[in-house]
């Protein structure tokens, strides 16, 4: 065999080996790397390399120690999840840089970072001001992960009190023109529901490059052609979902509330909102 063509078969075969055995240590491998799968990924990668480009006939043991690698990886992935202690070991532990608005100085030296990156760090979590942090810890992968003060944090409804209905996924039932059941089952939708669907917009699903159904049952497309415009879902089942949750956000205060004045309000309000809700949901059904 010319060696040109020996070295084309054995590259193919050195990614399909390769390919199969990355698999097997799993999704961690391409994720951000920790520092034993950092010397892993080097080590497999000249393996692969060594198995393609040499020419001599030992090149099946490269293959040998490729698996034996491998084999060696997977035992140690397996230690780690087994052992706290040997986590730290390989992959370090955590380390705090800012605890309580005051950046460690011992801690930063430790890790070798100067102020200059952790204040890159910083700004990528978009934080500009140090005492605004009330905890930087740099974890085992080398990412840093902020805590804001409490009064530096995003307003959410918890903070309100003001509990809000789970959102579902939006699915893709709809991919390279093709229908996905599995997605439509999640939903607990039908093959036929979406059809119909599709026929409201005068369309087919050949003609869709993807679609998407949110949590509140409604579907929305993107073609191929795109100089097709398509009507956008409308908002009404958002705007009941939102009515709905703002006559119980009512009801709870007035249940709360130990003012007699502000309980009859509420509860006059949510009566209020009650009726108008029993109005509004034929035509949001429509």
């Amino acid at each position: 065999m010319p060696e040109w063509l020996e070295v084309i078969w054995r590259t193919v075969f050195a990614v399909v080996v390769l390919f199969f055995l990355t698999k097997l240590l799993g999704k961690r491998q391409v994720s951000q790397l920790s520092f034993f799968e950092y010397i892993t990924g080097i080590t497999v990668g000249s393996l692969a390399a060594y198995i393609s480009l040499d020419t001599d006939k030992t090149w099946h043991l490269g293959v040998i120690a490729l698996i034996v690698w491998i084999a060696f990886s997977l035992g140690i992935e397996y230690l780690q999840v087994k052992s706290k202690k040997a986590r730290d070991f390989i992959d370090f532990k955590s380390t705090v840089l800012i605890k309580d608005g005051k950046i460690l100085e011992d801690n930063m030296k430790k890790e070798r970072l100067t102020t200059d990156e952790l204040l890159a760090e910083l700004r990528k979590k978009d934080v500009f001001k140090v005492a605004d942090v009330e905890f930087a810890i740099m974890e085992t992968d080398g990412a840093i992960n902020v805590l804001l003060t409490r009064e530096n944090q995003p307003l959410t409804p918890k903070h309100l009190g003001v509990k809000v209905a789970p959102e579902q996924a939006t699915q893709a039932v709809i991919m390279d023109g093709k229908i996905l059941d599995e997605p439509l089952d999640t939903l607990g939708l039908t093959r036929g529901w979406l059809q119909g669907k599709l026929e409201e917009l005068n369309l087919t699903a050949e003609n869709v490059f993807i679609g998407q159904v949110d949590s509140y049952g409604e579907l929305t497309v993107d073609l191929y052609a795109d100089s097709v415009t398509v009507p956008q879902p409308q908002e009404k089942p958002q705007l009941y979902a939102l009515l709905k949750k703002c006559e119980a956000d009512l009801e709870l205060f007035s249940l709360s509330t130990n003012n007699e004045q502000a309980k009859k309000m509420y509860g006059q309000c949510s009566e209020q909102l009650q009726g108008l809700l029993k109005q509004l949901k034929p035509f949001v059904q429509n």
